[in-house]
């Protein structure tokens, strides 16, 4: 496999990583009723569209075929959000609790990627804004978490 080829297909599974959570934030609006948390909920879904987009750039600037859709790893777990909130008497709190867990796994592979030797530049930097991006929405998505409890 050249070496274009290896830089795609990881940034292929960030990229569906990213539609995953973005999918994620939108049904999480629809499964809480503070307008705050659904307003938070839409940011983070606008920064995983934008995370999207530029990591499909870099995949078609490699002459590769970046994904279309997310995992269906990613479809249970929203259908796991949907179900405990239906369940659980604080519902906010364990949609929350499951966005941080989400985050939290997106944030180790991205921190996985970025010790792969030899990123070129713009991709280098590109998975560092995205994983700083990450590692403050985990840290508002607690505070928040703290403020529902």
């Amino acid at each position: 496999m050249k070496y274009s080829e290896e830089i795609s297909k990881k940034l292929n599974e960030l990229l569906i990583k990213n539609y995953d959570a973005e999918k994620g934030y939108l049904n999480a609006i629809d499964n809480v009723e503070s307008d705050r948390l659904k307003m938070f909920f839409k940011r983070r879904a606008s920064e995983r569209s934008e995370f999207a987009k530029e990591l499909r750039t870099e995949i078609l600037q490699y002459g590769q075929v970046p994904e279309d859709s997310g995992s269906f790893k990613g479809t249970m777990h929203r259908n796991w959000m949907t179900l405990k909130s239906t369940f659980n008497s604080n519902s906010e709190e364990a949609i929350l609790e499951e966005a941080i867990r989400g985050e939290e796994t997106s944030l180790e592979v991205y921190n996985e990627l970025i010790t792969e030797p030899n990123l070129p530049p713009s991709i280098d930097a590109l998975l560092l804004k995205h994983r700083n991006a990450i590692q403050s929405a985990i840290n508002t998505e607690k505070v928040h978490e703290e403020l529902v409890s």
